[in-house]
């Protein structure tokens, strides 16, 4: 496996926080060691700084808290504890943990389940070196990441569940207002789009898009992308009225 992409580590580890030159904190959790540590070395080669390893669920469940990774690239198939049960848990503890599951299984029940405890990408391990690096820096600045085809099945599952009679009444007095800007990139966010390709669709940076991104979730409490376009759906923001372009 080579790890030839070096062109993803500078806007991953820009984004990693406040000192532009911390590389993101990664941890691998895989049941085989053969892979897992492959994993864990083209990751390591490719700029990314991996703090932690783990071979079961309630290890992974240990050390993460212990080492604090921006993004725990995890198995569903452990021993002891379940990645969904991990990834809630996890997810639960710290909002912002970024979760990429790696997974053997294309299964929607798995891919479903996996969103639904919090994860924010789903990768199948036929993905090749770079793709994985590719999927890695873009969940660490925020991106959902789905391998081809689940993305689709991702966003029809959201539009039936907005479908579904909804408890919360998006107009009650009390609503957070979003700006025009704001509102405009959670509707591409709800299409499907990447950052990057909201920025080119709006002529505005990566960065800008990130900004807008991080104030809506801030206005809605809201945790995660994948939440973001759930709530953007439930809201219609997914269709093509209104939409400026």
């Amino acid at each position: 496996m080579s790890s030839q992409h070096e062109q993803h580590q500078e806007p991953v580890a820009g984004q990693a926080g406040a000192d532009a030159a911390a590389p993101v904190k990664v941890m691998v959790v895989d049941d085989h060691p053969m892979w897992r540590d492959a994993v864990a070395r083209d990751l390591a080669e490719s700029g990314f700084d991996v703090v932690a390893t783990a071979g079961d669920g309630e290890q992974a469940v240990r050390r993460a808290q212990a080492a604090a990774p921006d993004v725990l690239v995890l198995d569903l198939n452990l021993p002891l504890k379940p990645g969904v049960q991990v990834c809630k848990e996890l997810v639960g503890a710290n909002p912002a943990l970024r979760v990429l599951v790696l997974s053997a299984s294309g299964e929607h029940a798995d891919v479903l389940e996996a969103v639904k405890s919090g994860a924010t990408g789903y990768l199948l391990k036929s993905a090749s070196t770079a793709e994985l690096i590719d999927a890695v820096g873009r969940t660490a600045v925020g991106d959902a990441v789905f391998t081809p085809g689940l993305a689709g099945l991702v966003l029809g599952e959201f539009r039936r569940l907005a479908s579904e009679p909804a408890p919360a009444t998006p107009d009650e007095p009390g609503a957070p207002r979003l700006t025009d800007r704001e509102t405009e990139v959670l509707r591409l966010v709800a299409k499907g789009l990447s950052y990057k390709q909201i920025a080119e669709r709006l002529v505005i940076s990566h960065r800008t898009v990130q900004n807008h991104v991080q104030n809506t979730l801030g206005k809605l409490q809201l945790h995660n992308r994948v939440e973001l376009v759930r709530y953007a759906i439930e809201r219609g923001l997914d269709t093509d009225e209104s939409t400026g372009t």
